[in-house]
């Protein structure tokens, strides 16, 4: 799901939704207000909206005198928010796929740097770890993502959503779950859930990893094997003896560990890395 519809107004002429970026234009006002109140952004603030479509989020946005850069890959869409938005000097538009976008060149020094967007069901999860990678140069985020989606982000050791997503984004930020949206707020209307997330990246992790490639790495064939014991999905990792030093249960599934046991298990691989026989 992606991009905005715009304010009170018509979509363009010829202008359909496109399924291949994930399309679906939010037209409800009360649900575009109550986002708005969580963002709450401050004039002096640099936001960025990820897939504005239309413009829907846009507006009311702009209106608060925020700074606010779209980063847009429908370029059918460029000149129609261009012309909506011309009369406003806080308003920049990048064309872009936000998947391969650095959002670094964006950061500006001494302004609060923040990312909204209602973000495409298709590139979900490999955007959000995309984002993840910019760390506290992000203030925070606000996302409309599929409800499934964000449940697996908010999920905790031992819930059936419990995953690689949970863990990674719960190392890198601090997961809230904030509201759901039903499909009647949107135009095509989707056919699933739809839900509002805010992450904040922790200014400081509460498990620092030494290795953050190590653990990426651990996370991913912990989770490709959820069903398997530890003792199997990580035989490649450590072993049974490196597991019960750490005083995790060899026989216990993935989906029990904090992400707390998770660094533990990449700190310890870094130490002792298993040599091949």
């Amino acid at each position: 799901m992606s991009n905005y519809s715009s304010r009170g107004s018509r979509k363009p002429a010829g202008h359909q939704a496109r399924k291949r970026f994930g399309q679906n234009f939010l037209h409800d006002m009360t649900v575009i207000d109550r986002i708005v109140r969580s963002i709450n952004p401050g004039a002096e603030e640099l936001l960025v909206e990820i897939g504005p479509g239309l413009g829907a989020m846009t507006e009311p946005l702009l209106d608060t005198g925020v700074a606010l850069t779209a980063v847009e890959l429908d370029r059918d869409l460029i000149p129609v928010l261009r012309t909506k938005f011309f009369n406003y000097p806080n308003f920049n538009i990048i064309e872009a796929d936000a998947l391969k976008f650095n959002f670094q060149t964006l950061v500006k020094e001494g302004m609060p740097f923040r990312l909204v967007g209602n973000l495409p069901y298709n590139i979900s999860t490999p955007l959000i770890f995309h984002l993840l990678e910019l760390g506290p140069v992000v203030s925070d985020m606000h996302f409309m993502l599929q409800k499934e989606v964000v449940d697996r982000l908010a999920a905790k050791p031992g819930d059936g959503s419990y995953g690689r997503l949970s863990v990674m984004a719960q190392y890198h930020c601090r997961v809230e779950s904030l509201f759901n949206v039903g499909p009647g707020a949107f135009n095509p209307p989707p056919k699933v859930w739809s839900a509002i997330v805010r992450l904040v990246p922790h200014p400081e992790k509460p498990y620092p990893c030494r290795d953050e490639k190590v653990l990426s790495r651990v996370v991913r064939q912990a989770f490709a094997m959820r069903r398997k014991t530890l003792r199997n999905c990580l035989k490649k990792e450590i072993d049974t003896n490196g597991l019960e030093s750490l005083g995790i249960n060899p026989q216990a599934r993935p989906e029990t560990l904090s992400v707390g046991d998770f660094v533990n298990i990449a700190d310890y691989v870094l130490e002792h890395p298993l040599t091949e026989s």
